[in-house]
């Protein structure tokens, strides 16, 4: 039998910690499954670590994911390998900026255009793209901008 690649043993408080995160059942389903891995993963366990196939199996889950939790405990440590990884950055950069709000606002509080009473949100929208604020910008999202002007703050 071939030596495991990425070893668990868990010190008593990190033992502690796990099962205390376990019986309180306020986490994630993935990570309370995660941290029942590594229990079962510890060489210092009662009867000493079981293998990939047998946690597998009786977590329900795919040896890739016991993998994948005995190498993130050996990188990063219990509380990373059970957790999510943060994103670094968002999914699609913000196109809207704390500048553009402002002159979207100032927009919308100045003059509608000749032969209208007030502005509509294709217009403020139109008007924006026109002034080479941005270069695309839906009128949903000049709703949003003027939506979170008019919000009174929460107390």
């Amino acid at each position: 039998m071939q030596p495991i690649k990425n070893p668990v043993r868990l010190t008593a408080e990190e033992q502690t910690h796990l099962r205390a995160f376990i019986s309180t059942g306020k986490a994630s389903a993935r990570a309370i499954r995660r941290a029942q891995i590594l229990l079962a993963a510890d060489a210092n366990r009662v009867g000493g670590s079981l293998r990939e196939l047998d946690i597998a199996e009786r977590m329900q889950v795919h040896v890739n994911t016991v993998y994948a939790v005995r190498k993130a405990y050996a990188e990063l440590g219990w509380q990373c390998a059970i957790g999510r990884k943060k994103r670094v950055t968002p999914p699609t950069p913000a196109k809207i900026t704390g500048e553009l709000e402002a002159k979207i606002i100032a927009l919308s509080c100045s003059a509608p255009p000749n032969g209208r009473s007030r502005w509509t949100l294709e217009l403020l929208a139109d008007r924006v793209v026109e002034l080479h604020y941005i270069d695309s910008i839906s009128h949903e999202t000049v709703r949003q901008v003027l939506k979170k002007r008019t919000q009174a703050p929460s107390s």
